[in-house]
């Protein structure tokens, strides 16, 4: 099924995660957002609240991330994030996994992790993306994922930071897709520079796509930087 450029903007949470990021380049951000329907903005937790202003009475939704990038804050650390990301406003919530616990099998950690975050967003109706950067895990690591927070019920498994050497890919998706259950939905981000990618990406079972070229993307045009986040 052909999707056209109009229609992919609807799957773009449009990305701003440098460290260098500015009040003046989140103000672009949201407009952008806004101009092109773009689901969400997804920027550093000290913007949410300028963000919230920005985009009051449109559709765009605002994301922050939680965790980020490294993911091995403790629990507590996270927790403290996702509320003041909640008072300022945020929308969504792209939290990033504890991956030092999953490398040493540690299971048992991670399925804690989620049981203390998922009921602080869901008691506040937020939607929560986890973040499993799967461009480090092996294949199994991947499935077993898919398993634990597919139980869990989170909202979407998200595969990448942007940080990792790898980001989304097309394999990362398909598998999954086939492991999570269908109230699963998936975020594929990190390298989606291309408007072909998006929409092999798409194809393969991405509901929201994390990318800072996302204007380029609906242009058909190269990215003017070829940073992932």
């Amino acid at each position: 099924m052909y999707i056209g450029p109009m229609d992919i903007s609807s799957y773009i949470d449009h990305t701003l995660l440098k460290p260098e990021t500015t009040a003046a380049q989140i103000e672009v951000l949201c407009q952008e957002a806004i101009g092109h329907h773009f689901a969400a903005v997804c920027l550093p937790p000290p913007f949410v609240r300028a963000a919230r202003g920005l985009t009051r009475n449109t559709p765009v939704r605002v994301a922050t991330v939680i965790g980020f990038p490294f993911g091995y804050s403790a629990v507590e650390a996270k927790v403290a994030e996702i509320v003041l990301a909640l008072v300022d406003g945020a929308d969504e919530l792209d939290m990033v996994i504890n991956i030092t616990a999953l490398k040493n099998n540690d299971w048992q950690y991670l399925a804690g992790e989620i049981g203390t975050i998922l009921p602080i967003v869901r008691n506040s109706n937020k939607v929560l993306k986890v973040i499993i950067e799967s461009g480090i895990l092996t294949r199994q690591e991947i499935i077993q994922c898919c398993q634990l927070y597919g139980m869990a019920g989170v909202d979407y498994l998200k595969t990448s930071t942007g940080f990792a050497q790898q980001g989304a890919t097309l394999e990362a998706v398909t598998l999954m897709r086939e492991h999570l259950p269908a109230s699963v939905k998936i975020k594929a981000s990190g390298g989606i520079r291309t408007y072909d990618f998006a929409i092999q990406l798409i194809g393969a079972g991405a509901d929201r796509l994390g990318c800072s070229a996302g204007v380029a993307i609906l242009k058909g045009q190269p990215p003017e930087h070829k940073n992932d986040y």
